[in-house]
């Protein structure tokens, strides 16, 4: 017998992706989940791909009304174990055929003793295995696509819908990044999950695309419906649906609020396409962005019945597996606009909104005892939500702006400090407004607009009475303006020269306006703030050990004091080491230390800065984030919603569950393994134990997880000559 082949296909790697050793974990990385929510009142599996996902331990979903359950892992086994467990479900379907064919023919053969075997069944047998190959991606596009888990979640009835964090967690790597995962409240439609997209080559990059059958590019669907999709490279997915004249469809989609920013592609995000067509293939209508946002939405008023098709992809047919989407189709509410876009702490606010399918709706402003700050508001339509919009609140006194104030002669005269509430309500319009300055007096100009969802890219200048120019802004980055990367929003401090009359204008770069060009417009001296962003989101600390967190200060108003850096409120057994920002710097590194050996679920810390501003101590607590790269430069500080903290004991090992214990090779394996001794040395072909232990090991390894049968396990175990 030739027992070289076998040698050479099994090899001394074999297995040792499924059997990572134990030791030291780095934190676990989530690059996409998928599907990206679900309706409520539903279980269903997701698929989840990452980096050190090795032992999963525990799924961390925040909020309310959503469990999730780790059910299994693949890891790429390399091209021995592939052709090993290839093998072995060849055999496993043929001897299935082979029983369907005699059962078929009515055949009935003469019981035979059948030998004890502890083999599983075999059609799971070959369900988990048809998985594992199949999952099975050597070189994938992404590197942070190596692992796979598969979670199940269960979405309660009750469970409030929006925006979630979901994060895996490993025994010693503690918590991942979180990824968002939404709640629903309609029927959703997923599409299979994607096989782990092949890295591609140049010139044969045909064998690295997604074929799929002629049957799967359009699905159809019942409105109003949540479809969940992956675009892979160049491929389009449409559904087709049934409407109804009159019908006011809102079609929306989520794809970069998904996944924000993704490091090794240009733009460093997906950007979808939507088109719209009739039953006669006639585009009715398209959109590539929403105002300024990547996610396009359709808003379409149905001219007559039957049969509509809406296509979805990438603008440059580039696609993988993180290029993930979530589109809504039916008679949603949304809206498109608020007014005012904010309101002062603690006052009364009529705020008006603009939209579809808001006919009965109701929208809450934010709580009365809710501080400055900007907070996600709806409209509710008995029971159904629209899309969540931001509402600003602040302590200064606040106004109205009164058109028309389009000139210096016609400006609104107002008294500092203020913040106007104002719209630039038609193409080319400027609103001009008129202060009483102070020689030496420092004015602040700031707009808020860009970051309250809306479309104005305002710009802003301030002259004086004889309209000479004394400052001007057009763009001002804000660090903390979360997923905006055209930070579009003006601002300005200026020293005034004399006393006098002087004017602020602000109006739109690009000559547009409109109902929805909303702003805040803030007059005010300087008010000296800071904001902090606290990366990562998430720490695992060994048994009476420390994790350091980065800690990066935002200043605001020319604001440069020193900022003492400090767990707050920290629960018993947590504590901080002493930590201050200086004058000049923009991030520290704080190290968090534990007395405790182990915590038995996660700890939510608050990491606060506090700060004497103006002659007062202001006190802000750090935002949790994650420190994301876009397009292979820029970098973002995403904030997440909680801050966890993991304690693990090095010393523990969770149990395991028992495994199953090997067969003893029967007569004719005992005679098969002599018989390749006696033919190796014949040969002078010699293999250590060393090496023949480690090859014995591994296909045990194998049989151990229950993916080789008795038989299979001793023709292999005999064909390496190890009767012993």
């Amino acid at each position: 017998m030739n027992t070289a082949p076998w040698f050479a296909l099994l090899g001394l790697t074999i297995w040792v992706a499924l059997a990572p050793p134990v030791r030291a974990q780095a934190r676990p990385y989530v690059a996409y989940v998928y599907p990206a929510g679900g309706q409520q009142a539903t279980t269903f599996e997701i698929k989840v791909s990452g980096q050190n996902l090795n032992g999963v331990t525990d799924v961390l979903v925040s909020g309310t009304g959503v469990t999730a359950r780790f059910v299994e892992s693949f890891f790429p086994i390399g091209n021995s174990s592939d052709r090993l467990l290839s093998r072995q479900l060849a055999e496993l379907k043929q001897a299935q055929a082979k029983a369907a064919s005699k059962k078929k023919k009515g055949a009935v053969e003469a019981p035979v003793p059948a030998a004890p075997t502890h083999d599983p069944d075999p059609t799971n047998m070959i369900a988990k295995i048809t998985k594992m190959l199949y999952e099975d991606v050597r070189f994938p596009a992404c590197a942070s696509f190596l692992g796979v888990a598969f979670i199940e979640v269960t979405i309660a009835t009750n469970a409030p819908p929006g925006e979630r964090e979901l994060r895996l967690v490993t025994l010693r790597g503690g918590a991942s990044n979180p990824m968002v995962f939404h709640v629903g409240q309609i029927p959703e439609y997923s599409r299979p999950p994607m096989r782990t997209a092949a890295r591609q080559t140049l010139g044969r990059e045909q064998q690295s695309l997604r074929n799929r059958p002629a049957s799967d590019a359009e699905v159809r669907i019942d409105i109003p419906c949540t479809v969940n999709g992956q675009i892979a490279s160049r491929e389009v997915n449409s559904y087709r649906f049934t409407a109804r004249k009159g019908q006011r469809l809102v079609i929306t989609t989520q794809a970069r609020q998904l996944i924000p920013y993704i490091a090794d592609g240009v733009p460093g995000w997906i950007q979808p396409v939507l088109e719209l067509y009739d039953a006669q293939g006639k585009e009715v209508a398209y959109d590539d962005d929403y105002r300024f946002r990547p996610d396009p939405v359709i808003l379409y008023e149905v001219p007559q019945d039957g049969d509509y098709v809406c296509a979805i992809h990438d603008a440059i047919y580039r696609g993988r597996n993180d290029f993930i989407y979530r589109l809504t189709i039916g008679e949603q509410p949304f809206v498109t606009s608020l007014f005012p876009l904010g309101a002062r702490v603690g006052a009364p606010v009529a705020i008006k909104m603009k939209g579809w399918n808001l006919a009965g709706a109701e929208l809450a402003p934010p709580a009365k005892e809710a501080g400055a700050g900007v907070y996600p508001i709806v409209a509710n339509r008995e029971g159904a939500l629209s899309n969540p919009m931001p509402f600003a609140l602040d302590t200064l006194p606040e106004c109205l702006e009164k058109e028309n104030n389009n000139t210096p002669a016609r400006a609104q005269k107002v008294t500092l400090p203020v913040i106007i509430n104002g719209r630039i309500d038609k193409p080319d319009d400027w609103d001009v407004f008129r202060f009483r300055g102070q020689s030496n007096e420092t004015v602040v100009a700031e707009v808020q607009a860009r970051r309250l969802d809306s479309p104005l890219d305002s710009v802003l200048k301030l002259t004086d009475e004889n309209g000479q120019l004394l400052a001007f802004n057009d763009d001002c980055e804000d660090l903390a303006s979360m997923l905006n990367t055209h930070h579009a929003d003006s601002y300005f401090m200026a020293r005034l020269p004399a006393d006098g009359i002087y004017y602020v204008y602000v109006g739109d770069t690009t000559r547009h306006g409109g109902n929805e060009y909303g702003y805040r417009l803030r007059l005010s001296a300087p008010r000296p703030d800071f904001a902090l962003r606290v990366v990562p989101s998430s720490a695992s600390l060994a048994s009476k050990g420390e994790a350091a967190l980065s800690v990066h200060a935002i200043r605001r108003d020319g604001f440069t004091g020193e900022i003492k850096l400090e767990l707050k409120d920290p629960p018993a057994g947590f504590s901080s080491l002493p930590c201050t920002l200086t004058k000049t710097q923009s991030m520290a590194r704080i190290r968090i230390k534990t007395s405790l050996v182990a915590t038995q679920e996660f700890v939510n810390l608050i990491i606060a800065g506090s700060a004497t501003c103006d002659d007062s101590v202001t006190v802000r607590e750090g935002v949790p984030a994650e420190d994301r790269m876009q397009a292979f430069l820029w970098r973002h500080l995403v904030p997440a919603q909680e801050l966890k903290v993991y304690v693990y004991n090095p010393k523990y090992t969770p149990p395991r569950p028992p495994l199953r214990v090997p067969p003893e090779l029967t007569p004719a394996q005992v005679a098969k393994a002599e018989a390749v001794v006696a033919a190796a040395e014949a040969k002078g072909v010699k293999f250590t134990k060393k090496q023949v232990d480690g090859l014995a090991r591994g296909i045990k390894s194998l049989y151990e997880k229950g993916l080789l049968t008795d038989k299979f396990y001793g023709d292999r175990i005999a064909e390496l000559g190890y009767a012993r």
